[in-house]
């Protein structure tokens, strides 16, 4: 039985990773921040670890939290967004609140988490954004979301290098309905999880620290 492992799953794309792993035949771990998230995750069948990627502290207790264990699959979907264009300044709150979930909340799992998918030869999959693609910029929207998902990419396309038996990459899920993509989205949750889980059920070697997208598709422009 493969193990799986869903850092923020409380909800949104995280929820359902839960959803079709378990459907799947999976075992599944899962990361929640409150009550409410663990009641959500624990329905659909999964283990539950209250972690707050966003907070050092809490991060910093996932390796003995997952001591023994090897991760056939693991997934970074942890995520937050701020909204004003580059005629606005970030504020430091809202510069701490992306940054910190989006970027630092990764770095700090991948040392932990990383070791644990390479004892398996198994992935581990970073939820990353086309808007972080630098060569093909559209606009200014969202600027803070789109630099901190760039780090992001470079985080993992840096750290593969540590972790050469496993699988490090970041994957833009589309434009989804959550509650950051928006009811007007035109993916939904589920049919994203799917293309999401395909595309890494398929990845080979020359995938390790790319940007790829929910359907195959990899990134021309990083």
């Amino acid at each position: 039985m493969n193990t799986v492992l869903i850092l923020g799953a409380s909800r949104g794309i995280g929820l359902e990773l839960v959803r079709q792993s378990t459907e799947a035949g999976c075992r599944v771990i899962a990361t929640v921040r409150d009550e409410a998230g663990r009641a959500r995750v624990q329905a659909l069948g999964a283990e539950v670890l209250t972690v707050d990627v966003a907070n050092p502290a809490s991060v910093s207790g996932l390796a003995w939290q997952l001591d023994g264990e090897k991760i056939d699959t693991a997934w970074y979907v942890a995520g937050v967004i701020r909204r004003p264009d580059a005629r606005t300044p970030p504020t430091q709150q809202d510069f701490d609140a992306v940054m910190h979930t989006n970027v630092l909340g990764a770095m700090q799992a991948i040392p932990q988490v990383a070791p644990l998918v390479a004892d398996a030869g198994g992935v581990f999959a970073f939820l990353s954004s086309s808007m972080s693609q630098i060569g093909s910029v559209p606009g200014s929207d969202a600027w803070l979301y789109r630099t901190s998902k760039a780090a992001l990419n470079m985080a993992v396309a840096a750290a593969q290098h540590s972790y050469p038996g496993a699988t490090l990459v970041t994957i833009d899920p589309g434009w989804v309905q959550t509650d950051m993509g928006g009811g007007g989205a035109p993916l939904t949750v589920a049919d994203s999880v799917r293309g999401l889980r395909n595309t890494v059920a398929g990845l080979t070697p020359a995938d390790k620290g790319r940007l790829l997208h929910h359907d195959g598709s990899r990134a021309a422009h990083w």
